[in-house]
């Protein structure tokens, strides 16, 4: 009976349990049957032209976090809609496809999307016009260079007393690691040319005679800011008219450069656009050119409006009287395609060259210290104009002397904490007692790590063993303001945004040397340097509310990679391939 009388409340109770359950049905029945209707209502309702989907898309958003970070809080955004250029909306594959249709549809195989990729710091008209140069990257002494120059003139079919031009070489890297001198074979070799071979720096050269002819130059010139080397005393040539050795530094460079004619219109167009093709190759989406003067910027303008000239550009204007005047008084020039509201100076030159400004003298130079190319009156005056005129300051410091001067001249005219993101370009060898005044006066620190393991082998040689440690610093420089904005500086360097990925975060060269990186100390963290080629370059610029992140109301520019960088193993790095890169919705690159 106790049984039974069990089984009975049981019954009882299973019978109330299903006809809750069918209750609930019911009611569940209808709210599907409501939602259905309601989605077969809205179903592709909204118009796109273009969806991206089946990818892998790291956004970077405003938390930091990315997609794959954010798996616990529901499904990973995997498409994105697109309408006149800029995105629509980011997120998971059935929500973007149900909700929008378009009539273009890319499926990209889970391959990596990322924030169009942006270098900080680069020279995009300058390489392009050296597309035209003999290429001396990578020479392993002054012969190879004289060889490829030959075969350059031979290749390009070049008549006597047209001119010769080159960059690229580096004597640090030779057995002898000694400036060339135009009589060893330089005037043997090209005496029917006048040549110009460019360091790899940018700040020296090597000329020929009818070169420095051209430009006037002999042994009684001088120029600020500026050095033409003599042969040695005891050169047979030494006390003559005839004794420069050829090798010009920084302004006496510039000045010969002048002298150089510049290619046709026709040519420049040519080798831009050019330049655009590899550039998007390697995943780039946005440059900023430090340092153009109008005609430039006016041919770059031209060649966007006409739909030729598809990169976005941040365009510096090159310190000079009559481009200050012209840009300060017409204004800045901001699109979506073009910007000019910065002016880039130049501090000192570079440590390779020694030309960089030095608190304490060059440890291999004891007698010298490198120079300012700015006296420091002039150069307060020009800030204050740009200042006033709501223009950026961006300028190249390498030498902690450079570093000092223009942070202190900055705090003058800044004042302290502000968001004019006035910038240090390069800050190489930044003095322990200077690190935090980028904080005090909110100075942006924009480097370029590739500098750190290309100088790794000699600036030791340059600072002595105690001021290489406090040399690319940076971590430390990150953590100032919170940011890093990162660039190539090429052609100085490659070009590839990947390598300076690489040698942002490992510290090595493409050797992997050397084991656990150079001052690995100061290497970023993978998500930092990430973001030192997307957000942290737009916001640099004033463009962080339109590039540099996947979301709504963003231009869709996207760099696709075939891994995830944040993940990807260390040895994995190099063999990183882009696959497509796109701007404003629009692909312009595809691997084959």
């Amino acid at each position: 009976m106790l049984i039974y009388a069990n089984f009975a409340r049981f019954s009882a109770a299973t019978s109330t349990w299903q006809a809750a359950v069918r209750k609930v049905t019911v009611a569940f029945s209808v709210l599907l049957s409501v939602a259905l209707a309601l989605t077969a209502c809205n179903f592709q309702s909204h118009p796109a032209d273009l969806i991206i989907h089946n990818a892998t898309i790291l956004d970077m958003d405003a938390s930091g976090a990315t997609s794959s970070q954010r798996k616990e809080r529901g499904p990973r955004n995997t498409a994105i809609a697109i309408k006149d250029g800029r995105i629509l909306e980011v997120g998971p594959e059935r929500t973007i496809l149900n909700k929008y249709s378009a009539p273009e549809k890319v499926d990209l195989q889970t391959a990596v999307v990322y924030p169009g990729f942006m270098d900080a710091h680069a020279h995009f008209v300058g390489y392009a016009m050296g597309l035209a140069s003999a290429d001396l990257v990578g020479t392993t002494s002054w012969e190879e260079v004289l060889d490829r120059v030959e075969a350059h003139v031979q290749s390009q079919g070049l008549k006597p007393g047209e001119w010769i031009l080159g960059r690229g070489w580096d004597q640090n890297d030779w057995a002898v690691a000694e400036y060339p001198s135009r009589f060893d074979q330089l005037e043997d070799r090209f005496g029917d040319h006048p040549v110009l071979l460019w360091r790899v720096d940018g700040h020296a050269v090597i000329a020929n005679g009818l070169a420095l002819d051209a430009a006037g130059f002999d042994v009684r010139t001088e120029l600020s800011g500026g050095v033409l080397l003599k042969e040695p005393e005891n050169s047979a040539l030494a006390g003559s008219r005839a004794a420069l050795s050829g090798l010009l530094i920084d302004r006496a460079a510039d000045s010969l450069q002048s002298c150089v004619p510049s290619p046709d219109s026709l040519r420049r167009i040519d080798l831009i656009l050019e330049a655009q093709e590899n550039i998007l190759a390697v995943g780039l989406t946005h440059i900023t050119d430090a340092g153009l003067d109008r005609d430039d910027i006016e041919l770059l303008a031209d060649l966007h409006a006409d739909g030729r000239l598809k990169l976005r550009l941040e365009a510096m204007i090159a310190d000079t009287p009559e481009n200050l005047d012209h840009y300060i008084s017409a204004g800045p020039i901001v699109n979506d395609r073009l910007q000019v509201k910065s002016v880039k100076f130049y501090m000192d030159g570079s440590l390779g060259s020694r030309g960089a400004a030095l608190i304490s003298p060059y440890a291999d130079m004891s007698s010298h210290s490198g120079y300012l190319l700015q006296a420091p009156d002039d150069f307060r005056a020009k800030l204050e104009r740009l200042h006033y005129a709501g223009f950026q300051a961006a300028t190249h410091c390498i030498g902690d002397s450079a570093v000092r001067t223009a942070l202190t001249l900055y705090k003058e005219v800044l004042g302290g904490v502000n968001d004019r993101r006035w910038r240090i370009e390069h800050a190489q060898v930044v003095h322990p007692d200077d690190v935090a005044r980028f904080a005090a006066a909110t100075v942006i620190p924009s480097v370029q790590p590739t500098h750190a393991t290309s100088d790794m082998y000699w600036a030791g040689q340059r600072l002595g063993r105690n001021r290489v440690r406090r040399a690319y610093v940076y971590k430390e420089l990150q953590d100032q303001l919170g940011l890093l904005p990162l660039g190539t500086d090429f052609p100085v360097e490659d070009i590839a945004p990947l390598k300076t990925y690489r040698a942002a975060t490992l510290r090595t060269d493409a050797d992997g040397f050397p084991s656990g990186g150079f001052q690995a100390e100061n290497a970023l963290d993978r998500r930092s340097a990430l973001l030192g080629m997307t957000q942290w370059p737009a916001l640099a610029c004033f463009r962080e509310r339109t590039l540099g992140r996947i979301q709504a109301g963003y231009w869709a520019d996207f760099t696709v990679l075939d891994r995830n960088l944040l993940l990807v193993a260390d040895d994995e790095l190099a063999s990183t391939r882009v696959l497509q890169t796109w701007i404003s919705g629009e692909q312009l690159f595809k691997a084959r």
